[in-house]
This record gives structure tokens, sequence and C-alpha cells, in this order.
């Protein structure tokens, strides 16, 4: 099972540093920011499935954080749990009218916060709001927003696809398999902040398909930047023989040496202008369709 990632935002560096070696030791994969614009850059470059936030932090503090990771797109469904060592009633309704998921008081109990991140995770991933590899929305949370770009203007909806993908899981296993979907997310994310706007989404549809509602005009950057760098990086979740022959050499049902090419990205991109949608199976379809023909 894949590793979830926690980010602890905690300007006390012995509370930061215990709660990283104590849920490290519980098979979470924890990164650690002590300011809160760190926080925001860290979540950008690497989606976390939950955010432990401490209030007082030295520069802005945790409600003013939780405020922007609510107003962007591709952050507002990350679940975030306070740390705090206040206990005001106004300062728990802040935190909840911001959006946080859970509050919990310093000193607290190692073992309640465990359960309560635990509770947290399984209830995004329960309503198929995040994808438990990839830590992008999935599930709901996509079709939600393909059903608002219907009524908007100037739109463009990316499907892409990992070619070549099950072949990689089924010779290198599913641990690797899941590197490479972690190792996705993080591409699409440094890429559409680079080429996109801090309006635009991105999803997991599942297995090795992810989409990106971003617009018109940004979708050819976006797609010329995924398809060049994953082709390039991707070189690095192989081993040495099978980059320097440029495919896997797997056993086929007749018993025969077939040849996989090493995996690349495949695109379709589908826009508002050039057709009316009444639903989103329309604008999926189509998406696919256009990778397909690309292909």
């Amino acid at each position: 099972m894949s590793k979830h990632r926690l980010l602890i935002v905690e300007d006390d560096f012995d509370i930061s540093n215990m709660l990283r070696i104590y849920f490290s030791g519980q098979g979470y994969d924890v990164h650690v920011a002590q300011r809160g614009s760190e926080a925001l850059e860290k979540t950008r470059q690497n989606l976390p499935h939950l955010i432990v936030l401490d209030i007082m932090l030295p520069d802005i503090d945790g409600y003013e954080v939780c405020r922007r990771l609510r107003t962007n797109t591709r952050t507002s469904h990350i679940p975030v749990i306070f740390l705090t060592q206040k206990d005001e009633r106004s300062d728990r309704l802040q935190g909840l009218e911001l959006g946080a998921d859970d509050y919990i008081t310093k000193p607290f109990d190692i073992e309640e916060l465990k359960l309560r991140v635990q509770n947290a995770i399984a209830r995004a991933e329960r309503e198929s709001l995040t994808d438990p590899r990839s830590g992008l929305p999935s599930g709901r949370l996509l079709e939600d927003h393909l059903r608002r770009i219907i009524r908007t203007d100037g739109w463009a909806l990316m499907d892409l696809r990992i070619n070549h993908y099950q072949s990689f899981r089924e010779e290198y296993g599913f641990v690797a398999a899941d590197d490479v979907l972690r190792f996705m997310a993080m591409l699409l994310n440094e890429i559409v902040d680079e080429h996109g706007t801090p309006d635009d989404f991105i999803g997991h549809a599942g297995g090795d398909s992810f989409v990106v509602i971003t617009t018109a005009e940004c979708a050819p950057a976006i797609r010329e930047a995924v398809t060049k760098r994953f082709a390039e990086e991707i070189l690095t979740h192989y081993n040495f023989i099978d980059r320097e022959r440029g495919y896997i050499a797997i056993t086929n049902a007749e018993g025969g040496e077939e040849h996989v090419p090493l995996m690349d990205v495949g695109v379709g991109v589908v826009t508002g202008k050039d057709y009316q949608f009444a639903d989103i199976r329309e604008i999926t379809e189509l998406a696919a369709e256009a990778r397909r023909t690309a292909e």
C-alpha cells in the first residue's frame, strides 16, 4: 500500500521533530515546514494527503495558510487538522469556518492525533475526494469541476494517459508503479504552476489516467511540456538495461518474447469553444477520443 504523505507545519523544532519521527514510524511519508509560506510552497510542489497545521507561525498564521489552501483550486480538497495552544471557542470556530477538518490543542495525546489523522484521510478517500496513491483529487471532486466548466467559457480539458503503464507495473511491481503515479502528479503540478493559471485543476481519473482543466490559451504549452519532460525524466524509473535498449522484454501468452516500449504520455485536448456540451460524459469521451487520435 502506498504511503500517505503528511505535511507538519510547526515552528517548534522539538514538536515537529517528534511528530516527524512518530508518524514516520507509523508508515507515513512525513515532510516538515516551519513557516506558513514554506508550507504553501511545499504543498504546491507535492500535494500531501493531510496537513497538521499549527496556528501560531512566525510569518503568516495558520488561519491565513488554511484560507489560501481553501481558495486555491488545486489544494482546496486537502484535509487540515489545526494544532494550537489556544482552547478558546472563538478560535475553534474560526478554524472550522475556514474549512479545517479537525482541531486539537497542545499538550496533545499523540495517539489521539494519530487517530484523527487516520480518520480524516480515510474520510477523504471514502468520499472519493483524493486518490490514495497520487494524492490528487478524484471521483466526486473531479466530476464537480467538470460540471462547473460546462457553464463557463474559455476552458480546455486535457485527458492524459501514461502509455504502457500496465506492462511496467507487471514487470517492475506495484511499488515501482505507484512511484510513477506520484511522479506524474508532481510533474503535472510543476508544469501547471509554470505554464497554467492559479485556477487550473489537476485530477487523477484512476489508474494511469489524469486530467488537467486549464484555459484554451495555456493548454498547448502544458501539453508540450508534459510530453517532453515525462519522456526525459521517466527513464530514471527503469533499470540500466531497459533504459539502454529502449524497451522492456516480456514473455507473452504464447511463451515468446515481446518488446514493450518505454512509457510515454498521450494527451487529448478539447475546448469549450469547439463544441456545445450537455453533460460531462460528452466532454470526457471527446477528450479521450482526441488522445487516442493523437497517438
